[in-house]
C-alpha cells in the first residue's frame, strides 16, 4: 500500500492469525487510534493484571505520602548566623586599598548598590581579599547585618547568576519542545514535578526527621508515576515501564542497603552532613546516603526500561507473529548495546564530578587502592556499582515483562473484546 492509498482508505486493521485445536481463523483488530500506528493487541487477562498491579503501585505510594508527608511548621536556621535573605546588588566600583584591620595589608575595597531590601539604593562599602573574585560591573547577593555601632556589616554571599540560569532553562525548554513536541511538552511536565516532589516532600520530610530511605522509596514511586505518565501517556506499555522501572530500583535499593552496610560507610565524608549536624538537624548520615542512591538511581533507569519497552513494541508491530521467547532474545541484544554505553555515561559521570578530589589524591602521592578505600571515594564507587548493576538487571525484567505483555498467543472473540497496547513507542508522524 502507497502513501496514497493510506490517505484515501479506511483505518488500517491489524490482522491476526489465531490456531484453535487444528484450525486457524483471520481475526482483525481495527485501528482506532489518531496517529497512523497500529495498536497491538494484548490479551485481556494479561491488560487486567498489569492494570491491578499498576493500581497497588499507587496506592501504597499514596499511603507512603500521606504517612510521611511533612508538618506544616518548620524552622529554619541562618547559617552565617544572619537575619533575612541575601539580597542582590550591582557593583559599581572595586579599589585597591589597605585593609581597615592592618594598613600593612591591601584589601579590596568593594563599593555596591543593593537593588533589594532596607538598604535599596544606597551606596554601601565593603572589604575583601586581594584574590577576590569581583569585579566592577558583577551582580552579586550580599547578606547585610548591623554591627555594634549601627553600620551596615555587609558579607559577600555570591554571585547573582539568575540571568544566564534563566537563559539555559529557556534554551534548554526550546530545545526539547522543538524535537519532542507534544511528548517533550509532557516530559517537562514530568520534570517539573519530579522537582516538587522534592522540593515539597523529600526535603521537609528527611529535615523532619523521618526516615530518609522510605522518603526516597516513596519520592521514586511519586516520581515515577508521574514522569512516565505525563511523558509518554496512560497506556500498557507506560505501564509497563513503571512497573519495571519499580522492580530495578528495589533491586538497586536492596543492593545499596547491603553495601553501604559491609563497606562500613557511614556516610560523614560528605561535607554538607557536617553542615547540616551543626545546624542541629538530627538525621542519619547512613540513611541519607542511601537515599541518595535510591533517587539518582531512578534517572537512569526510567530511561532504560522506557528503551527495552519500545524495542519490544516496535519488533512485535514489524514482526506481528512473533512470541515471547523471540521478542525478548531480540530486545536483549538491543538491550546489551545500550547497557554498555549507560553503564559507561554513569561512571565517568561520578568521574568527572570526583576529579579534584582524585587529582588531590594524585598530587599527595597515594595509590589507587588507598584512594579507593577512602569513604570520600569508596562511597562514590559504590554508588556506581550498585547503580550500574540496577541497571543490567533492568534489561532483562523491562523485556521480559514487555515481551510477556505483547508476545502471548491470544484468542479473540471479537475483534472489540481485545485489549491494545497503546501507540506509545511508535513513531510519531509528525
Amino acid at each position: 500500500m502507497n502513501a496514497t492509498d493510506h490517505a484515501g482508505s479506511a483505518p488500517p486493521r491489524l490482522t491476526t492469525i489465531v490456531r484453535t485445536g487444528s484450525r486457524c481463523r483471520e481475526t482483525t483488530v481495527s485501528h482506532a487510534h489518531s496517529h497512523d500506528h497500529v495498536d497491538l493487541p494484548v490479551d485481556p487477562k494479561i491488560a487486567r493484571s498489569m492494570w491491578i498491579a499498576v493500581g497497588c503501585c499507587a496506592v501504597l505510594v499514596v499511603i507512603g505520602l500521606v504517612a510521611l508527608w511533612p508538618g506544616s511548621s518548620s524552622s529554619t536556621v541562618d547559617p552565617l548566623g544572619l537575619d533575612g535573605e541575601p539580597v542582590p546588588a550591582e557593583v559599581i566600583s572595586v579599589e585597591v586599598t589597605p585593609c581597615s584591620y592592618d594598613v600593612l595589608l591591601g584589601c579590596r575595597l568593594i563599593e555596591i548598590v543593593p537593588s533589594d531590601g532596607p538598604e535599596s539604593g544606597e551606596r554601601l562599602t565593603f572589604e575583601q581579599g586581594l584574590n577576590s573574585p569581583i569585579r566592577d560591573g558583577d551582580s552579586i547577593l550580599v547578606d547585610i547585618g548591623t554591627a555594634d555601632d549601627g553600620s551596615a556589616l555587609i558579607f559577600f554571599y555570591d554571585f547573582q547568576r539568575s540571568t544566564p540560569l534563566l537563559l539555559l532553562t529557556l534554551l534548554f525548554v526550546a530545545a526539547i519542545i522543538v524535537l519532542g513536541r507534544w511528548k517533550g511538552v509532557g516530559a517537562l511536565a514530568g520534570l517539573a514535578t519530579s522537582l516538587m516532589v522534592i522540593i515539597a516532600f523529600v526535603l521537609p520530610a528527611v529535615l523532619e526527621g523521618s526516615n530518609a530511605v522510605l522518603v526516597a522509596l516513596v519520592a521514586a514511586g511519586a516520581i515515577a508515576f508521574l514522569a512516565l505518565f505525563l511523558a509518554h501517556g496512560v497506556n500498557l506499555a507506560t505501564a509497563a515501564a513503571l512497573l519495571s522501572s519499580i522492580a530495578s530500583l528495589a533491586v538497586t535499593a536492596v543492593l545499596a542497603w547491603l553495601f553501604v552496610r559491609f563497606s562500613n560507610l557511614t556516610g560523614l565524608a560528605n561535607e554538607s552532613i557536617g553542615f547540616l549536624g551543626a545546624l542541629g538537624t538530627d538525621i542519619n548520615p547512613e540513611g541519607l546516603l542511601l537515599a541518595g542512591v535510591v533517587i539518582g538511581s531512578l534517572g537512569v533507569l526510567d530511561d532504560v526500561t522506557v528503551t527495552q519497552v519500545s524495542a519490544v513494541w516496535e519488533l512485535k508491530r514489524a514482526r506481528p507473529d512473533a512470541d515471547m521467547a523471540d521478542l525478548y532474545r531480540r530486545a536483549v541484544r538491543i538491550g546489551r548495546d545500550h547497557i554498555s554505553s549507560t553503564v559507561n555515561t554513569l561512571f565517568l559521570a561520578y568521574a568527572g564530578a570526583a576529579l579534584p578530589l582524585l587529582l588531590l589524591f594524585q598530587e599527595a602521592g597515594q595509590s589507587i587502592s588507598s584512594v579507593a578505600t577512602r569513604e570520600v571515594v569508596a562511597v562514590e564507587i559504590v554508588r556506581a556499582l550498585v547503580g550500574s548493576i540496577g541497571l543490567v538487571a533492568s534489561v532483562p525484567i523491562s523485556t521480559a515483562l514487555a515481551a510477556a505483555v505483547v508476545g502471548s498467543r491470544i484468542v479473540l472473540p471479537a475483534a472489540t473484546n481485545t485489549e491494545t497496547a497503546g501507540d506509545w513507542p511508535a513513531p510519531s508522524h509528525g
